[in-house]
């Protein structure tokens, strides 16, 4: 079932970018009108596709999935973006697309497979550190709404949400026990600060309201073509919503590096809460690009990797529901783009999720992998990961800053075994 799966997510992904139906990256969305209106060659299109995406398959991808052993979605959409981008016009690019994008999907899950096997033959198995990578984003993902705050309305009011965060994790974890009869619930500490934090972000940006005064532009009124056109294609949209949504639910995919940590730490409402969060943060650059473009997202504004782990096990109701989520979401485009504009704060307070959760992301996969790679050598694994991170930062084309940490950590790994072969390291337990 996995490998099926994922051949049709793979092929249908590359097939809605072939016909400029949908794209997974934000920054190849606005480019799209200038192919489809011919103001854009196919080579042309092609070639940006792949400078856009990629180094962020290879570099940011690929190396998260090994880390948790469950896959990235950036790894598959960003190459079925390129893929349906240099696969040509008409029905032979249609098919070419398909049955390269179907043979990527099948790469992705039998690769990564291969390679995790393959790492647990070498003489060092450095992959129960390299789990490690993921550690302190539980933890640290709850500081993204208290820094969004702080991006949005200042260091004091972002110290202020920072402190109710602390506060409530620290009141769960004492007397978040709650017993019925025979039975115990056990709140998750780290859950409810996220939960906290998020209330009070909202709370801040929805009491700041649009200037009556102000100019405006309508944007429904001005891209209506455009909007039919995401509306004409709803039903195969929805098909790629409800297959992403049940891949999901069997832990195949993940969303994001920080719900695929969770996710592979058993943590499914922590990751449902995290998928949720970083869905609102998507709703208004998915909702105007596509309003502007005519052009949607394969997985839409992500909600349905929320549904995805919520109903993990449940492949044909996570299907049904991601469906129906992408119909909703395509319904909603237009009511959502003018409430956005009654509301400018929400559509900054996105702006700046987007960029807070990058920025936590940043250091917690930096300092992740720093204790992973420290944890199959001590000092060692300090000294190459940080080296790694400085040099990155010199380079002429680097890494983006939240994949150093896990790739250094996999060199690490990789390291530690030449050097066991050359009687130059000796394993920790052996020590």
């Amino acid at each position: 079932m996995k490998i099926i799966l994922m051949a049709i997510i793979g092929a249908l992904a590359a097939i809605l970018a072939n016909k400029g139906v949908a794209v997974f990256n934000d920054g190849l969305r606005p480019i799209m009108p200038e192919f489809l209106e011919g103001r854009m060659d196919r080579k042309a299109l092609a070639a940006t596709s792949f400078a856009m995406s990629f180094g962020l398959v290879i570099g940011f991808g690929i190396p998260i999935s090994l880390a948790a052993t469950i896959i990235l979605i950036h790894s598959v959409l960003l190459a079925t973006d390129i893929i349906g981008t240099w696969a040509p016009d008409g029905k032979k690019g249609l098919a070419i697309a398909g049955v390269v994008g179907a043979l990527w999907g099948v790469g992705i899950v039998t690769g990564l497979e291969f390679i995790v096997k393959l790492f647990k033959l070498l003489p060092v198995n450095f992959l129960p550190s390299l789990g490690m990578v993921g550690t302190p984003i539980v933890a640290a993902f709850c500081v993204f709404p208290a820094l969004t705050v702080a991006y949005q309305y200042g260091f004091k009011k972002g110290g202020l949400t920072l402190l109710i965060t602390f506060l409530v994790r620290q009141f769960i974890q004492y007397y978040g026990k709650i017993s019925f009869e025979t039975s115990k619930i056990s709140l998750n500490p780290e859950g409810m600060a996220l939960l906290a934090g998020m209330i009070v972000m909202l709370w801040f940006a929805s009491r700041e309201k649009a200037d009556p005064n102000a100019a405006s532009v309508d944007l429904v009124s001005l891209f209506a073509e455009r909007v039919k056109r995401i509306r004409k294609n709803i039903v195969i949209l929805a098909i790629m919503g409800g297959l992403v949504a049940a891949a999901t639910s069997l832990l195949i995919l993940a969303g994001d590096p920080i719900s695929l940590n969770l996710i592979a730490k058993q943590k499914f409402t922590e990751a449902a809460l995290t998928a949720f969060a970083r869905g609102i943060g998507f709703i208004p650059l998915v909702a105007t690009t596509a309003i502007a473009t005519g052009v949607y997202s394969p997985i839409g504004m992500t909600f349905i990797f929320t549904i995805g782990i919520l109903m993990a096990g449940n492949p044909v109701v996570a299907f049904v529901l991601g469906a129906l989520c992408i119909c909703v979401e395509v319904a909603l485009l237009t009511f959502l783009a003018r409430f956005l504009d009654q509301f400018p704060g929400m559509r900054k307070c996105a702006d700046n999720i987007r960029t807070a959760m990058t920025k936590i992301l940043d250091v917690a996969l930096l300092v992740g992998g720093m204790m992973a790679a420290n944890a199959m050598a001590p000092g060692l694994g300090f000294l190459l990961v940080v080296g790694l991170f400085a040099l990155n930062q010199t380079a002429k084309h680097p890494l983006v800053t939240m994949a150093v940490g896990p790739v250094g950590a996999i060199f690490v790994g990789v390291l530690i075994n030449i050097l066991y072969v050359a009687g130059l390291y000796l394993p920790v337990a052996a020590k």
